[in-house]
């Protein structure tokens, strides 16, 4: 039986991260990966095939717009073969990364096939060959959670893990999940040409986000997007190519919808299955893998990261968390995952930022010890010379400045607020900002506009303008 410092279940951004670093450091290394290639879902079915998506639905977009603006005719419809041959060639652009001739290079014994374990210690691959490790990873992601629906199993549906393939855009969709997925593929999807309709049980838009943000992507989203809110899809049937959603709402009103195609965007469930986890004595919670702030599972040898935890579902915190298991799993440390500073963005057109609290968090937690900046897109003369002025920022900080939650929403948004994510985490205040020199007009102007309007507050209220008005006198 061969025997290694750290066995890796999972080749997805927290399971390659945390294979990758200890082997880089010199322990021995053996990660399991039950598809062809590493890279997870973010890879093949998330991140970067929406995000080619995204891209080629927002170039056609403001083409359209272009030409009714600018008075020239615009024709033709979108030749979606174009349009797949861009996902693919950006996953294989960037499966040489993740690939499993990169791990070998890097000393990483890989191996294909289903992982389950068969004690605390070792690991059978597709109830064969067992293999002995240290210590152990569990970063098998997660996969869409069906919800239960009558007839649900008799009709074709798309998730996240499938509407890459489609060979055309259909005439309309409905989406059932306005969570980012399925917002992010349902704009992209109108953008390309399919009549959308958006069914999610929560009352609003973008629930965790700040109200003026949720707001105006509301407003924004709503253009392209019919939403139905509050309700829920009970019973779905098709006749010929027609699909026929029964969906009932928070009064038990029913209503039908019907549509050419059908995404599931409702969540994700955490790959736990099959894993044999009983025989590890590692504990599940409600479908999901318990890890404390060491990323340790009930077994103090096994760690998990990534969606198998159910905690924060993205790459970059998959990524973190894999490398806080390298620290504590190669070297014995007592790190713990950091979620303070984490921050997201909805990569929806206008692009929602968050990070840290909102203002009712704020003050919750603060209580009215708390100060808070607005500065709106049409201040900012980047936004106004683009015409682009629905853009939106919003700061929060406590009684001595230091920045407690950041949340924003307009073009590139992800981008410009990049530098509020750097000063909080380095525990600098919101004024350090205002005498960073920001190239003019830049878009992140309007983080410094925030800053800006710190010090008048500070300079230009109270006692300090007597003060400096006398002192002008006196020095004159």
């Amino acid at each position: 039986m061969k025997k290694y410092d750290l066995i890796v279940i999972g080749g997805g951004s927290g399971g390659l991260t945390a294979a990758i670093g200890s082997a880089q450091f010199g322990a021995r290394v053996a990660l399991i990966e039950k598809d062809d290639e590493p890279g997870g879902d973010c890879l093949h079915y998330g991140c970067v095939p929406s995000k080619t998506y995204i891209k080629a639905a927002k170039e056609i977009y403001h083409a359209r717009l272009a030409a009714g603006t600018y008075g020239f005719s615009l024709g033709g419809k979108t030749d979606f073969s174009v349009v797949k041959k861009r996902v693919k060639e950006a996953i294989s652009e960037i499966q040489p990364h993740d690939s499993r001739e990169r791990l070998r290079s890097l000393g990483i014994d890989e191996y294909k096939g289903f992982a389950s374990f068969r004690s605390k210690h070792e690991v059978s691959i597709d109830g064969s060959e067992t293999i002995y490790g240290k210590r152990i990873v569990i970063a098998t992601g997660s996969r869409p959670a069906i919800p239960p629906i009558e007839g649900i199993e008799h009709i074709p549906y798309y998730t996240n893990e499938t509407i890459f393939d489609i060979e055309e855009v259909p005439d309309s969709l409905v989406v059932i999940g306005a969570g980012p997925v399925g917002i992010e593929l349902a704009q992209a999807m109108s953008r390309l040409g399919a009549d959308v309709t958006v069914v999610d049980h929560s009352p609003d838009l973008m629930a965790q986000e700040e109200w003026e943000i949720r707001e105006r992507a509301r407003e924004k989203l709503t253009e392209e997007i019919r939403f139905i809110f509050s309700a829920r899809i009970v019973e779905v049937k098709k006749d010929g190519g027609t699909l026929y959603l029964m969906a009932e709402d928070e009064d038990h009103g029913t209503s039908v919808l019907e549509c050419d195609a059908l995404l599931i965007a409702a969540g994700r469930k955490p790959n736990v299955e099959n894993l044999n986890l009983e025989h590890a004595e590692v504990k599940v919670e409600d479908g999901r893998i318990e890890v404390n702030g060491k990323m340790q599972t009930s077994m103090k040898n096994i760690f998990a990261c990534g969606d198998v935890t159910g905690d924060y579902p993205f790459t970059h915190a998959a990524g973190m968390e894999g490398k806080s298991i390298v620290a504590n799993a190669i070297f014995g440390l007592r790190r713990h995952t950091d979620y303070t500073h984490f921050a997201y963005v909805i990569y929806t057109d206008p692009e929602v930022f968050h990070l840290g609290l909102t203002e009712k968090q704020a003050r919750d937690q603060y209580q009215d010890e708390i100060h808070v900046y607005k500065v709106k897109g049409e201040d900012v003369d980047r936004f106004v010379a683009e015409r682009d002025k629905d853009a939106f920022m919003k700061i929060i900080t406590d009684k001595k400045g230091v920045i407690v939650g950041a949340h924003a929403i307009g073009t590139s948004a992800g981008d410009w607020m990049q530098q509020v994510i750097f000063a909080k985490q380095h525990g600098h205040k919101l004024k350090d900002i205002s005498s960073v020199v920001h190239p003019y007009p830049a878009r992140a102007e309007i983080v410094s506009k925030a800053a800006d309007e710190y010090w008048r507050r500070r300079l230009f209220t109270g006692t300090i303008p007597k003060i400096t008005r006398k002192y002008i006198k006196w020095f004159r």
